[in-house]
């Protein structure tokens, strides 16, 4: 059988930590700005799908969230297709909009709406009454209060970026584009409204799908994603038995904690630390976690920490 490794970053030396992943290096395919985004975590899924033996056929994002994963694997041509699995009626409007084929209708309000606190109070106290009036909405909500967060409390930007207020993270623009280049490969997601772990058991016989989970960080002491989500809630063992069934390979984020270490040596995964930067640009280290991480050995990111792992 083999030996199963926990290698861990040595944070106790004090050895200066490599940079991370420049995010303005990344294409940016997804419209959200969103807390817990996994730009930052591109290089590495390159690697992980080059390491695999044979291509896979579907990619299943059980917490898409922004979606930066599945959409890299379409635009890069890594799988056939992306099931993209998100609970949240907010942003399940924003993808089911795009999917349903009214990507430049959304992209067009995007474009023509006047940013300012006033409109945009307008425009949010508004009911909507279609799926993409709702998807409008969130794209307004995510790029005007502070930090994207959608959850409840989240307050509107008020200095932003070089002074600019609420609309120093609209990009009109910039935006619209982004959404109309999904028709590009729009045909090839699959979305789903629901419960990412009822969706990973309905695929967990196939051999030919891979897993990608970035599930809200609610394990532990800091529990961030109380405070970033609104469907925090999951139940974390749960989860990792699902990834224990899977025929399919997978990869998972989480933030650091003992808890998490507990369960990835209870399901005998292998685990380690990689650097990245918050929106506060302080630097973090999370954790990986698969079947088999020897793979990322190979990384530059993770070769320059290489003699600080512990086995």
């Amino acid at each position: 059988m083999q030996r199963q490794l926990s290698l861990f970053y040595d944070l106790s030396e004090g050895t200066p930590l490599p940079r991370p992943v420049n995010v303005a290096s990344i294409p940016q395919r997804s419209p959200f700005r969103y807390p817990g985004g996994k730009t930052w975590f591109v290089p590495t899924f390159r690697g992980w799908m080059t390491s695999l033996k044979v291509k896979p056929r579907v990619l299943v994002e059980p917490f898409a969230g922004g979606g930066i994963i599945s959409l890299t694997a379409l635009f890069e041509n890594w799988v056939e297709m992306a099931v993209m699995v998100e609970l949240d009626d907010e942003i399940a409007s924003v993808w089911e909009t795009i999917v349903n084929g009214d990507a430049e209708w959304l992209a067009h309000q995007i474009l023509t709406f006047p940013m300012t606190r006033e409109n945009v109070e307008e425009e949010l106290q508004r009911v909507p009454r279609t799926r993409r009036e709702q998807a409008f909405q969130t794209i307004l909500k995510n790029r005007t209060l502070h930090g994207g967060i959608l959850a409840k409390g989240s307050r509107f930007i008020k200095y932003g970026e070089n002074g600019k207020g609420i609309g120093s993270r609209w990009y009109p623009s910039t935006l619209a584009q982004r959404i109309v280049n999904l028709n590009h490969i729009v045909s090839r997601i699959d979305f789903r409204h629901d419960d990412g772990l009822k969706v990973m058991g309905e695929f967990a016989s196939r051999g030919d799908v891979v897993y990608f989970v970035d599930p809200p960080y609610t394990a532990g002491r800091k529990q961030a994603g109380r405070r970033l989500y609104k469907h925090h809630q999951i139940d974390h063992n749960r989860l990792f038995t699902i990834c224990k069934s899977l025929s399919g390979d997978f990869l998972m984020t989480y933030e650091d904690s003992e808890e998490i270490r507990e369960m990835v040596r209870k399901h005998r995964f292998q685990m380690r630390l990689i650097p990245m930067r918050n929106t506060h640009h302080a630097t973090l280290m999370e954790l990986v976690i698969g079947r088999d991480l020897s793979w990322l050995s190979e990384l530059p990111i993770v070769r320059e920490l290489g003699a600080k792992y512990k086995v």
